[in-house]
């Protein structure tokens, strides 16, 4: 995990923003975390000039849903990047493993399939206090580093 607050950016490194359109596939479980992360993406990208029209949100019920939100928004809606948000906890069970790898593998498949980037922005941490940690709290908001790697990554698609 992160000691430093990464969420810190020069926004004169970041390119301009105002003509991409971008989507936020957010989980629904741990609500609490991330709605956080949402807010913090969504900070980013109007930071940065990206218009609150050209900002799609959908929700899904967890994070292994992501992946066909995920693909679904890329197959319908014309945008330069997505942001996948999510949560999970590690628990007693072996299910923390499944999922994270799942949606990890999941979310690289997208990747390489399609050219729309899809930037991974699923906190897995080892209990609720790591997580909300890092969805602002004193390691900052992943919400927003994701946001900046969307930019980067639209930029990107145009070469």
């Amino acid at each position: 995990m992160a000691t430093t607050n990464l969420s810190y950016y020069d926004k004169a490194t970041i390119p301009n923003a105002k003509k991409f359109r971008f989507g936020i596939v957010v989980s629904e479980w741990n609500p609490d975390i991330t709605h956080n992360l949402y807010l913090g993406a969504k900070e980013a990208f109007i930071e940065n000039g990206v218009l609150s029209e050209n900002i799609i949100k959908w929700d899904v019920p967890g994070s292994f849903e992501l992946i066909y939100g995920c693909k679904k928004m890329i197959e319908t809606q014309k945008v330069d990047a997505i942001i996948a948000i999510g949560n999970v906890i590690q628990g007693e069970t072996k299910h923390f493993d499944f999922v994270c790898d799942g949606v990890t593998q999941g979310i690289k498949d997208l990747n390489v399939k399609y050219d729309v980037p899809v930037i991974f922005c699923v906190l897995t941490d080892n209990n609720k206090q790591q997580s909300l940690e890092r969805s602002g709290g004193i390691h900052g908001n992943k919400g927003i580093e994701s946001a900046v790697a969307a930019i980067k990554m639209a930029a990107l698609r145009e070469f």
